[in-house]
């Protein structure tokens, strides 16, 4: 889902995101990065790689913007993401992405998380992360993050399904030009076990995920793990924040693990790649995450049929 915005709202989020960096040490070169492919790849806008001109927001600015809730709401996820940018954990820029999304009056999930890292509750912050991501892929309420390993992780021992993996194994004898035989080698080529086999991640899950990944193009390096989120994020819009983005913001660029699956590194976040990746998920004409996605119809289509009917752009 795309937020309209006129050149005056987009630049009044500009100004918001710059001002959250701001907040920090200095505003740094990944900083400016990160708000010039915003305007680039989101408002269609071309800014000065200096920011010449992007002075912090003034208030009627942001009234004007609160004044639609949808948009409002956007330019508090952008603001939020420019909190991470440099990969470090920064109160003074959380307080500033907090006191932004009062101004706009934005009460959401994720402000919640935002105001638990900074009142060092981070634990709660990313046990709640990790119920949005089970309520985002299962479309259910999720109480508690204990189980979510039995949801990632459901084949084990007597609940290994061998049909179900025989079945995926058997999309290898596809022809080569077919969504299904890529999807094999892809699992294949990287060593995953296929659903169904007892180290295998849940179906529900893999297929949407590593379609995704298939599909858009971006590699399993935590490089493209962050990418293919922020992308699904945008196309799935159902805990966008909590459940996809922040998760990986946390687990591949600030070097913080959320649970055994997801895994952690620093630093893998490409400022310009991350808006290039919001927006083609914006972009994409089926939610790979949602109920109108058929997997197992698509791996017989050619491939670059499937990417042109979901809307993958290149």
């Amino acid at each position: 889902m795309h937020v309209d915005a006129t050149p005056t709202e987009a630049g009044t989020i500009l100004k918001a995101m710059l001002a959250v960096a701001a907040a920090g040490p200095a505003v740094t070169d990944a900083d400016r990065a990160s708000v010039v492919a915003a305007a680039r790849y989101i408002f269609k806008l071309d800014v000065a790689g200096d920011l010449a001109g992007l002075m912090p927001p003034k208030p009627d600015e942001l009234a004007a913007l609160a004044a639609n809730p949808d948009l409002a709401t956007e330019a508090t996820r952008f603001a939020t993401v420019m909190a991470f940018v440099d990969g470090t954990l920064d109160n003074a820029k959380l307080n500033a992405v907090l006191r932004l999304a009062a101004a706009l009056k934005v009460e959401t999930d994720f402000v919640h998380d935002i105001a638990e890292v900074a009142q060092g509750r981070l634990r709660d912050a990313t046990a709640h992360m990790i119920r949005a991501n089970l309520e985002s892929i299962t479309g259910n309420p999720w109480t508690t993050d204990d189980d979510a390993m039995g949801f990632f992780l459901p084949y084990k021992g007597a609940n290994a399904d061998p049909a179900l993996a025989a079945r995926f194994r058997a999309l290898a004898e596809l022809p080569e030009e077919s969504f299904g035989h890529t999807f094999a080698v892809f699992y294949l080529s990287q060593k995953y076990a296929f659903p169904g086999e007892e180290q295998a991640l849940n179906f529900k899950f893999a297929t949407p995920h590593d379609s995704s990944h298939i599909l858009a193009g971006y590699d399993t390096t935590p490089r493209g793990e962050l990418l293919v989120s922020t992308f699904t994020a945008a196309m799935h819009r159902n805990e966008a924040m909590s459940g996809h983005v922040l998760p990986v913001l946390f687990s591949w660029h600030l070097g913080i693990a959320l649970n055994e699956v997801a895994g952690a590194a620093k630093g893998a976040l490409d400022p310009q790649e991350f808006w290039h990746a919001w927006a083609r998920g914006e972009r994409m004409k089926v939610d790979l995450f949602g109920a109108s996605w058929d997997f197992w119809a698509a791996t017989r289509e050619p491939i670059e049929s499937v990417r042109a009917r979901v809307g993958v752009t290149p």
